[in-house]
């Protein structure tokens, strides 16, 4: 079987694993992943070399379990195909993403909004408690939006281009820049490189989701937005996947957003009417689009593969 054949169907069968079980209930590796981390961050987060102790942790943290896993590709075609499906099913939120954003949807559509705050309050850091309807569904349209990148379309990227262990390191990386990655006195110095890391690992995705996004959605309102509110964002790979996303779904997010006891200003994302509980649900519908169409080119690709191997 041609190798990009075998990749495609890997990748084919990591999704519906991902599609029929989601994330582990019990045991999840990256809850284990997370105390680790934690503890690194504790033991070396100290005021002095706190760049080269941070990036001493990110390789501890990373770096074993991503050789590992290349090591166990290593002994056979059919463990490796077997780890590949396995580790993409663990580095794969879909469901997941589409679970948690459909927690908030229903319930704020229903008008119950003090179950849709809480909601969203498990996706998002902002604070929840206090917000409207509209900032409820405009937080839980940026957290699919965004999400989508960093839980699905990254993931699937790094699939192609190295299998299981670029899935995982993908995975791994992004989980380290959501714990260490904030502008904080605390992780400024020390998580600079797990938010440069997966800055890195994240900018070629982060483009190719906004793109998928915009040919899925209202294109030249995507595009426009891209070009020319994506580079004001905080984030190099946020801002192009967020306000693509909002322009493909002609919908106002960005702005004021309460953080940590205070208002933050954002600049603004998308243009069209405001979020509502069909905003969310539209969020969820690009994504499932953007996630079939990316099976879809690499299953194409593996056919093409495959007859001109036994052309």
């Amino acid at each position: 079987m041609p190798p990009l054949t075998q990749l495609a169907l890997t990748l084919a069968a990591g999704v519906l694993l991902d599609r029929l079980l989601g994330e582990p209930r019990r045991f999840h590796p990256l809850v284990g992943f997370g105390a680790l981390a934690a503890w690194l961050e504790k033991r070396w987060n100290r005021n002095e070399h706190r760049i080269a102790r941070g990036a001493l942790a990110w390789t501890l943290a990373v770096l074993p379990w991503v050789l590992a896993a290349l090591w166990l590709r290593s002994l056979g075609s059919a463990i490796a195909i077997g780890v590949d499906i396995a580790l993409l099913w663990f580095a794969l939120g879909a469901r997941s993403l589409v679970e948690h954003a459909r927690a908030v949807a229903v319930p704020l559509q229903a008008g119950d909004l003090a179950e849709a705050r809480r909601r969203v309050g498990w996706i998002v850091s902002r604070d929840t408690a206090a917000l409207s309807p509209t900032q409820v569904a405009a937080a839980g349209t940026e957290s699919v939006l965004e999400n989508g990148n960093d839980a699905i379309f990254g993931t699937l990227f790094w699939f192609l281009v190295a299998g299981g262990p670029g899935a995982l390191l993908f995975r791994l990386a992004n989980t380290l820049d959501a714990m260490w990655g904030y502008r904080t006195e605390r992780y400024l110095h020390f998580g600079r490189i797990a938010a440069r890391a997966d800055d890195v690992l994240g900018w070629l995705p982060a483009r190719l989701t906004a793109l998928s996004y915009a040919l899925l959605g209202h294109t030249r309102h995507a595009l426009h937005c891209w070009r020319h509110q994506g580079p004001g964002w905080k984030s190099p790979n946020a801002g192009p996947v967020m306000a693509a996303g909002a322009g493909a779904l002609r919908v106002q997010l960005g702005g004021e957003a309460p953080y940590h006891g205070a208002m933050t200003q954002r600049p603004p994302l998308g243009s069209g009417s405001a979020p509502d509980a069909s905003s969310l649900f539209a969020a969820i519908a690009l994504v499932n689009r953007t996630l079939a169409l990316w099976i879809g080119l690499s299953l194409l690709a593996g056919a093409v593969a495959w007859g001109l191997a036994h052309a």
